[in-house]
């Protein structure tokens, strides 16, 4: 039997999807060349805002098309979890709405009305198959604590449920001893890892904090940087971002700083339900800055959130143009069910909050351009990911440009090169 796992969203998705195949491996399963030859089909959809669950839909529905006779069509992930049962209806095409932790091979769709049954597995620890790439997301912890007002991810993730140190560490020593050289760790609040555990009092040495007030977080990749190349942490969630751990970051000799701002003004951060506003942004990355000038920075925001204005907007462009972020993401707000933001006055028409999208990006991919130029002639240690695709620190595997090298070297080395072109996001690099 043949299966074919096609993920969609974030690298917390990816991680997921690693984890199901691992399962489907040990049930003897083994991975299809694509989805028209597998016997099970499986899609790990997303569920963030609207243009998430349209794609989602979209490949659902051109996977029903492809697959072969008599092959199983799995929906899970994200929509499965908040959508189940409308989904099943909505979606004949489909053999199977699994939520989180259900098996994938169950012989009848799961139905989401009534009383739920116990998982069948643990998805945050399941076992995950070797990587054949010289890096891996590992997922700390699930859930999320906070109550952002855009964000529906708590009703269908749950409160924040961080994973022990001791799993954390088996995981990414296997990892590395598959040959893995950096170690990504991602979570929806990754600074607030371990808090929960305490509370809990279920805290470990590494977990607990100290008289000093240190972040569970700054120990685990303390530990961690002395067992792999690469320690690199996504998704900070401002606040969270301590001196402490400012300086554990720096340590690492990976300054790459993944801050979740969503916005620059402050009264629309407060509407977001949301720490922060342009000058603390600013203060902090210059202070970062100071101490590591060749610090990388990525965050993402939010266009047309209820309320924004054209002087929210004249911040956001102000700060983008202060802050010269290497990296920025930016999307159109999505109102969705169970939060604060979908019964909010003043919502912002959606071709406006598209203007208003079009407007950033055109200036943000003009820093990225330039901070891009400023590397040509220095010399940047790469991780060789794939036959002439390499990455310095600066950039995230599949999320940032990359840096185009020979395809001689040899996959999984680290090599120090010559930055010798810029095109846009991408580099281009010679071997010393």
């Amino acid at each position: 039997m043949q299966y074919w796992v096609e993920t969609l969203g974030c690298p917390k998705n990816h991680v997921d999807s690693d984890k199901l195949t691992g399962l489907l491996h040990t049930q003897g399963y083994t991975a299809a060349a694509s989805a028209e030859e597998a016997d099970l089909v499986v899609v790990n959809t997303c569920a963030f805002i609207e243009a998430a669950r349209e794609e989602s839909i979209e490949t659902v529905l051109a996977l029903a098309d492809v697959r072969q006779r008599g092959a199983r069509l799995v929906v899970t992930g994200c929509m499965a979890e908040r959508y189940g049962d409308e989904l099943a209806d909505a979606l004949p095409e489909v053999d199977l709405v699994a939520r989180f932790g259900e098996s994938l091979i169950a012989p009848t769709p799961v139905t989401i009305g009534g009383r739920r049954k116990a998982p069948d597995f643990d998805l945050l620890n399941l076992p995950r198959p070797a990587t054949t790439a010289p890096w891996a997301y590992v997922k700390i912890a699930e859930g999320c604590d906070r109550r952002c007002g855009f964000c529906a991810i708590p009703t269908f993730r749950g409160d924040q449920r961080s994973r022990s140190t001791e799993e954390i560490l088996t995981e990414a020593r296997a990892l590395v001893a598959g040959g893995v050289k950096e170690i990504v760790l991602i979570a929806q609040d990754l600074a607030s890892w371990g808090h929960d555990r305490r509370r809990g009092k279920l805290g470990e040495a590494l977990e607990v904090l100290d008289s000093g007030g240190t972040q569970p977080l700054i120990e685990l990749t303390r530990t961690l940087s002395k067992e792999v190349e690469r320690v690199r942490l996504l998704y900070l969630y401002p606040s969270g971002l301590t001196q402490a751990l400012i300086d554990t970051i720096l340590e690492t000799n990976v300054p790459y700083f993944d801050l979740s701002l969503q916005h620059a003004s402050r009264p629309l951060l407060r509407g977001m339900k949301r720490w922060g506003d342009a000058d603390k942004f600013l203060d902090r990355i210059a202070a970062i800055r100071a101490s590591e000038p060749n610090a990388a920075f990525r965050s993402s925001f939010i266009l047309g959130y209820p309320g924004e204005t054209e002087d929210d907007q004249r911040q956001l462009i102000e700060f983008l143009e202060a802050a010269q972020l290497d990296w920025a993401g930016f999307f159109t707000y999505s109102a969705e069910d169970g939060t604060t933001s979908a019964s909010m006055a003043n919502q912002v028409p959606h071709e406006l909050a598209l203007e208003r999208l079009r407007e950033v990006s055109e200036i943000q991919d003009g820093i990225t351009a330039r901070r891009r130029d400023e590397l040509v002639g220095t010399t940047q240690r790469v991780l060789i990911d794939a036959p002439g695709v390499g990455r310095s620190v600066r950039e995230c595997p599949e999320i940032d440009g990359i840096i185009r090298v020979s395809p001689l070297l040899p996959v999984g080395s680290l090599v120090d090169c010559v930055i010798t072109a810029s095109y846009g996001t991408d580099l281009e690099a010679t071997a010393l």
